[in-house]
């Protein structure tokens, strides 16, 4: 069973800071619209059909309603393209990129890891007993770009703005490359905002849940307000571990560190949470994972949990949050009443499920990656590496809990990764002719399940 192993965990994070500080941006945005709007008339037949039905085309026609003046007025009104203008070129890059096959094996990869995770959540195959998911019903897009904003996405809420029905996912162009752990980052992306932003109600239910828990169980309503006004970040960071398991949770803390060294020159935990920034303090978000890992159904987790929770004592100094000190252990004791709380309570928009339920990490989920990681570290070629029950979340995880148990380097773990992930994409049914939502639909319900003898 698949121990915690720190032992590279530096060597990881300092792969991090190397892509972080990578000045890559990426296939130029498109500023003339006659030039764009030719290059996406040839990009119709490179994507599948659901794809063209319910991105591409309604896209076209927004293009069409635009019009060359108002795209040009849309550039003038966002110049830094935060807002619509960055939405738009988004969407267009998502659309190219996959057409003039930039990246081509990497953009596969992370089309295939993004599909997954959100198939994890809204597929029949995890939503027995729920209805279908209210907003977008395909995985979202992928795309290269804007390294300064980091990984982000925009929902699919944002998106139908411009009459698409999903989601668009970015990576910073290094990480096609480099910087492993920011794919552990995926789940936080995909798994939990895409996934909180499908199902109308289910963020507004968290945040007053999780206010109430803090609320009753800390009295500290200011601890309440400042998790609950959080909980699209706090609620991700839950949500990407009940995907990917434990590696999610050490990913995220390199991750940090990583980033933290690349822009202040310290590998280290942020202990200070601002009043305006949308995320927790890095170090609450280091318990939190702790206490989400603790949660999940596999055997070792309270091994994992404990190892994270001293990984994360290890950049303890003075939390604050705002302008008020926050006691270590009160920090701890809200993250577990966080973590449960977003984990396992009944939710009345998932029809009295709880997310835990939906999605989990469990025994063979842990043996799968096991196995990845042994075809990883072995000097047979990993396209020979067939497991079953692998998915992409586990080639992730396989890729991150190996490069920091220094199984393997961090390169030929991302090699490896990136080589799995891009066959498992080149056999994915939603990327066929096919009107596949998610692979997970494709599964038959049997009237008897045979125990293994």
């Amino acid at each position: 069973m698949n121990h915690p192993d720190f032992r590279q965990l530096q060597a990881c994070t300092e792969d991090v800071t190397v892509a972080a500080l990578d000045e890559n941006s990426g296939p130029p945005d498109p500023a003339e619209f006659r030039t764009l709007y030719g290059r996406l008339q040839d990009a119709a037949d490179s994507l599948p059909p659901l794809y063209r039905e319910q991105v591409y085309y309604p896209f076209m026609q927004s293009m069409d309603k635009l019009s060359e003046a108002g795209f040009n007025s849309m550039l003038r009104r966002d110049p830094q393209k935060e807002r619509e203008a960055g939405l738009f070129c988004d969407i267009a890059q998502a659309i190219l990129q996959n057409s003039e096959a930039y990246e081509a094996e990497a953009t596969d990869a992370f089309q295939e890891v993004v599909s997954d995770l959100y198939d994890g959540f809204l597929s029949e195959e995890d939503r027995k007993g729920i209805k279908p998911p209210d907003q977008s019903l395909i995985a979202p897009l992928v795309k290269w770009g804007r390294p300064q904003f980091g990984p982000y996405t925009w929902t699919a809420e944002a998106a139908a703005h411009f009459g698409i029905k999903t989601g668009i996912v970015n990576l910073p162009p290094a990480n096609a490359r480099h910087g492993l752990l920011a794919w552990a980052a995926l789940g936080h992306e995909t798994a939990g905002h895409d996934i909180l932003h499908a199902d109308t109600g289910l963020l507004a239910e968290l945040q007053q849940c999780v206010h109430n828990a803090l609320a009753d169980d800390l009295q500290d309503r200011a601890l309440a307000d400042y998790w609950s006004l959080r909980i699209d970040e706090t609620a991700s960071d839950v949500l990407g571990i009940l995907n990917t398991g434990p590696a999610a949770g050490i990913g995220l803390i390199g991750y940090f560190r990583g980033l933290n060294k690349a822009y202040t020159g310290k590998a280290k935990l942020r202990n200070a949470g601002p009043a305006n920034d949308p995320h927790p303090a890095d170090i609450l978000r280091g318990y939190l994972a702790a206490e989400t890992v603790r949660l999940l159904h596999f055997d070792n987790a309270i091994l994992w949990a404990d190892a994270l929770l001293e990984e994360t004592d290890k950049d303890l100094e003075k939390i604050t949050i705002g302008r008020d000190v926050l006691d270590a252990e009160k920090a701890k004791k809200s993250a577990a009443i966080v973590a449960h709380t977003i984990a396992q309570t009944r939710l009345s928009s998932l029809e009295s499920h709880s997310l835990a339920q939906i999605q989990n990490w469990h025994n063979h989920d842990e043996k799968v990656v096991q196995e990845i990681r042994s075809h990883l570290s072995s000097s047979a070629p990993v396209s020979e590496c067939i497991v079953s029950g692998m998915y992409a979340a586990h080639v992730v995880a396989a890729a991150v809990t190996s490069s920091i148990a220094g199984e393997v380097a961090v390169s030929t773990a991302f090699s490896g990764m990136t080589t799995l992930l891009k066959s498992m994409h080149d056999a994915n049914p939603a990327w066929g002719p096919l009107y596949v939502r998610h692979r997970g639909d494709l599964a038959p319900h049997r009237i008897y399940t045979r125990t293994a003898s």
